[in-house]
């Protein structure tokens, strides 16, 4: 971990008690990133950013305030500082915010295990480059792809360093590679597009350009000719790269900050059944080279795994000190926070329990309905759980794909649908949020 990190924080912590604050904690982030998009085998934009984000928040008595630089000379820590503890007495209280108990803190951590830092050297413009050509012309060369609306490839790399004033201090680094390409099918009024893109902790684990370029162009040209598809009731097939959404909205719902404001479906549900028998969600963030693994949280809590869901059952919410605190609960250290806010709750990575059978075989199963691959839009109600979004994919009758559908529009209730909901086996294990395709019974269908 950087010395310099762990000594900038600590010098704007010793300038906030200074200036009056009872109790202060800083996170500082020093990050850079490069990105590089081509169109018809040109360079089309470059981009790098780098530099170094530093908040501070303090505390006096139960107010609180929040401010961050980008400057980290001495005059700016010291002016950053006054102007906390300026705001902080002027800030309204809250009795449930404070800094962690020292039984609560992390002692012991082995960021190496977590495997969240690449320490290959870091990929040239020019290799990044080459990686979103080669990617594009693979895209080109299927057939019925008339143009590549897209490529991008990326790089970034950060290290992170939270201390506080109750004595915690620890940080860590972290690295991602991306690849992404949108192609696109027909002509005009005609055109139909679709997209595939990969990012990964460590260069080794990222798709070779050639596969990114030719999954994006096979899943546009599967999409020719897409129409809307009947009005009704119908069931949907959520595939795995949406399915993740449904359960997120699920997740939402058990999130600390809902429940605190009393604006969520899920207020009464606590060790009720939200999901079928059998299905639990677990969060673990030790998973090694997942992008949202992490030691501790934002308010130096040991993170560990927990179930949300256990065998259909809501066990808890997600829960950070402030949250916990007025819930008359314990945090279960998933406190998140950037350079200019408090903490506030926020999962790390997550996987849904999935089942024996293929995304085929369930699509055979639904007999006539809607297979769902991309999605736009959003309206849910927090209180009740009505659903509505927009949505694109697959008209499916017999248990076969007939054509591609869009402009259609999917409805219901999320306490209703998530309990019909049955999960295929195609969850990819690499991502943070491990979900497979969920088949979801009786929902209701705007299209044509």
């Amino acid at each position: 971990m950087s010395k310099d990190l762990s000594t900038l924080t600590e010098r704007l912590l010793s300038a906030a008690i200074s200036a009056g604050a009872d109790a202060a904690d800083v996170v500082a982030v020093d990050g850079s990133s490069v990105s590089i998009d081509v169109l018809n085998g040109k360079l089309e934009h470059a981009e790098r950013e780098e530099g170094v984000e530093i908040g501070l928040r303090v505390l006096i008595g139960q107010r609180q305030a929040c401010v961050s630089s980008s400057l980290i000379d001495d005059p700016t820590l010291i002016t950053m500082s006054e102007r906390a503890v300026a705001m902080a007495r002027e800030a309204p209280e809250d009795p449930n915010i404070g800094l962690a108990e020292s039984d609560q803190l992390a002692k012991d951590w082995d960021v190496d295990l977590l495997e969240l830092y690449d320490p290959s050297p870091e990929p040239t413009p020019a290799a990044l480059e080459e990686d979103a050509k080669r990617a594009e012309a693979a895209a080109l060369a299927v057939k019925d792809v008339s143009q590549v609306q897209s490529t991008s490839a990326g790089y970034g790399q950060r290290s992170i360093y939270l201390a506080a004033s109750n004595g915690f201090s620890g940080g860590y680094q972290r690295s991602d590679r991306m690849l992404s390409c949108v192609a696109i099918t027909g002509e005009g009024t005609g055109m139909e597009r679709d997209y595939y893109g990969e990012g990964r902790v460590f260069q080794n684990d990222l798709p070779s350009p050639e596969e990114v370029g030719r999954i994006a162009a096979e899943r546009t040209v599967a999409r020719a000719g897409a129409r809307k598809p009947k009005t009704g009731a119908y069931p949907v097939l959520y595939d795995e790269r949406v399915a993740a959404s449904l359960i997120g909205s699920l997740l939402v719902a058990a999130n600390g900050a809902s429940i605190v404001r009393g604006s969520s479906w899920l207020l009464d549900a606590l060790g009720q059944q939200v999901l079928p028998d059998g299905l639990s969600i677990t969060e673990n963030p030790h998973r090694p080279r997942i992008a949202g693994s992490r030691p501790f949280d934002a308010e130096g809590l040991a993170t560990a795994q927990r179930d949300i869901v256990t065998n259909g059952t809501l066990q808890g919410w997600t829960l950070d000190l402030a949250s916990a605190h007025k819930l008359g609960m314990t945090s279960t250290a998933n406190a998140s926070r950037g350079t200019s806010a408090p903490p506030s709750p926020s999962l790390s990575n997550i996987a849904l329990t999935q089942g024996t059978q293929t995304r085929d075989e369930l699509l055979s199963e639904m007999g006539t309905g809607l297979l769902v691959t991309s999605m736009i839009g959003a309206t849910i109600n927090p209180n009740t759980g009505d659903y509505s979004r927009g949505a694109s994919g697959f008209w499916v009758e017999a248990g076969e794909i007939k054509y591609a559908v869009n402009e259609c529009t999917i409805a219901g209730n999320l306490r209703d649908m998530l309990m019909t909901i049955r999960p295929a086996n195609d969850a990819r294990t690499h991502l943070s949020r491990v979900v497979p395709s969920l088949l979801v019974e009786g929902m209701t269908l705007a299209g044509e």
